[in-house]
């Protein structure tokens, strides 16, 4: 990586998915440099983009929670790439859903969604805490609806993105002027995993989109637009913020009226 031409450098999980692909392309587009993280080579039966401000990484996430030996080799190989050069930002899009009942789900199942969506995000922050005050950096949790808006068969899921949220106020008031952490809450979001959920159901979308007050589902591009907004260091006095990114449905009250 040369360092006369990186100007910001961002740590990127989850890189390979949906909503992690077109992140990954729409920051390298507004000059960051992405190290993109994924446990995939691929997404589907499409290559990873070829793109020379993207630096692919593949790394499974469970390992670097797990695995003090592990993380610190996960730490070396970023820090070899980085080659003296800080991170500006880590974002945390990486995420499992291990759906089922509190009565169904086994501890396999918990220690899965919290090893991916809490755990990985606590050891990769304090692995590189350092880079991100030299460079009075910031970290973005991307959190879910889930948090604190839920429904049967997600109880691990929401579990792991409520507690995703309580880490982003806790740190920002631990880390005060050092580094920002703030995070987003999505509702639904076009990607070709919702859309192979409706497969067997392509009647159901629509409701989904007309239940929403924007009579709309997000998309990528809005979670994007979102995270860049938080990315910008004129935006200093967002701190501790969780944006609600839903369309209005985190305000609808549902009831039988």
């Amino acid at each position: 990586m040369d360092s006369s031409k990186v100007k910001k450098i961002i740590l990127l999980t989850g890189a390979a998915g949906g909503i992690g692909l077109f992140l990954a392309n729409y920051l390298a587009s507004e000059g960051f440099s992405i190290l993109a993280l994924d446990k995939h080579a691929k997404i589907s039966d499409q290559p990873m983009i070829d793109n020379p401000n993207i630096n692919w990484i593949i790394q499974d996430l469970v390992s670097i929670s797990s695995s003090t030996e592990a993380s610190q080799i996960f730490y070396e190989s970023v820090e070899a790439i980085l080659q003296g050069n800080s991170l500006y930002a880590i974002i945390h899009n990486a995420a499992v859903q291990c759906l089922g009942g509190f009565l169904e789900l086994g501890l396999n199942d918990w220690r899965s969604s919290l090893d991916v969506n809490l755990l990985a995000p606590v050891a990769i922050n304090k692995l590189f805490m350092r880079d991100l005050m030299d460079s009075h950096g910031c970290i973005i949790h991307i959190s879910s609806i889930h948090s604190h808006l839920t429904k049967p068969g997600f109880t691990a899921y929401a579990t792991s993105k409520a507690a995703l949220s309580g880490l982003t106020r806790a740190m920002a008031v631990e880390l005060g002027d050092r580094v920002r952490v703030n995070a987003i809450e999505p509702a639904a979001i076009r990607t070709p995993m919702l859309e192979a959920g409706f497969k067997d159901y392509p009647e159901l979308l629509p409701r989904l989109e007309e239940h929403h007050p924007t009579k709309s589902i997000g998309s990528a591009e809005d979670v994007a637009r979102a995270v860049s907004f938080l990315l910008d260091p004129a935006n200093s006095f967002i701190n501790g913020c969780v944006l609600e990114l839903g369309g209005g449905i985190h305000a609808r009250l549902h009831d039988p009226a």
